[in-house]
């Protein structure tokens, strides 16, 4: 049995004045598929959900906003990129944005290496991307979530 470890997670929707969401492109160092995902990350000790999502939004993005309320709860189990076999307790947070442009000067050593692309995608273009996305219900969450 995988001895799994807890990971709070902030994930953000983040969606731009075409209703297009913000995804970023991993690519494994170990070999493993590249996938697509949503801006977030783990939630900092002492951190609040919120105060995460306002973090990773910035770091990630270079966005300055409010992530306002918790839309969704969920949990995952996954092998993050750094290898760790985790059960992600993941919130997640729409944040509505007019910004186009994406500064990645906040990325960390990990996710200059690993994150290098990422691209606006309309949920009806999600799988179009060609490889697999996370979560994969995404389509269903947006179309929930942005009625």
């Amino acid at each position: 049995m995988v001895q799994r470890i807890p990971r709070p997670a902030a994930r953000i929707l983040l969606i731009d004045q075409d209703d297009r969401l913000l995804m970023f492109r991993f690519t494994p160092e170990d070999g493993r598929p590249p996938f697509w995902c949503t801006p977030g990350g783990a939630v900092d000790p002492g951190e609040s959900y919120e105060e995460a999502a306002r973090r990773e939004l910035y770091e990630e993005t270079g966005i300055v906003a409010d992530p306002g309320s918790e839309i969704l709860q969920r949990t995952a189990d996954f092998l993050t990129i750094e290898g760790v076999e985790v059960t992600a307790d993941e919130r997640y947070f729409l944040v509505r944005t007019e910004a186009r442009e994406i500064d990645a000067a906040g990325h960390t050593e990990l996710e200059q290496r690993v994150m290098q692309h990422w691209r606006w995608v309309a949920p009806h273009e999600l799988p179009a991307l060609g490889e697999q996305y996370f979560p994969e219900d995404l389509i269903d969450i947006l179309a929930e979530v942005t009625a």
